[in-house]
């Protein structure tokens, strides 16, 4: 399974805070492995492709989220089951964001290190 036992990335939080990056990162890592299409709705993804997907989701969850999920066997399926859980957070995180961004001011800052810092958290 080519080290697929080793978490390429954050695993995605209990509470969700990461679940924006969290998306991509898995989207573009199971791209990588060929395992996209075992994600996509209507999909004709052989049972070992689907077993290695959803190891691979399962490993990358918080341990409660994988206990909460511990019955499904279909990596579209929890794929689906977190994008609901979850999905809401663009509501939210995107108004803060937005207005993070409107109040940002170079002067507010005492160094451009700390400056740039805050800049990508709002950007990420």
């Amino acid at each position: 399974m080519e080290n697929i036992e080793n978490q390429k990335f954050i695993a995605l939080d209990i509470s969700g805070k990461n679940y924006l990056s969290w998306v991509l990162d898995v989207k573009l890592h199971l791209s990588a492995k060929k395992l996209r299409h075992t994600i996509d709705e209507d999909n004709a993804a052989s049972n070992e492709k689907r077993a290695t997907a959803l190891i691979f989701l399962r490993h990358h969850i918080d341990d409660d989220l994988k206990y909460e999920y511990l019955t499904v066997e279909n990596p579209l399926e929890l794929w689906q089951n977190l994008n609901d859980k979850f999905e809401h957070l663009k509501a939210i995180v995107l108004p803060n964001a937005l207005n993070d961004w409107s109040q940002l001011r170079f002067q507010d800052f005492k160094t451009v290190s700390e400056y740039n810092s805050t800049l990508f958290k709002i950007v990420s």
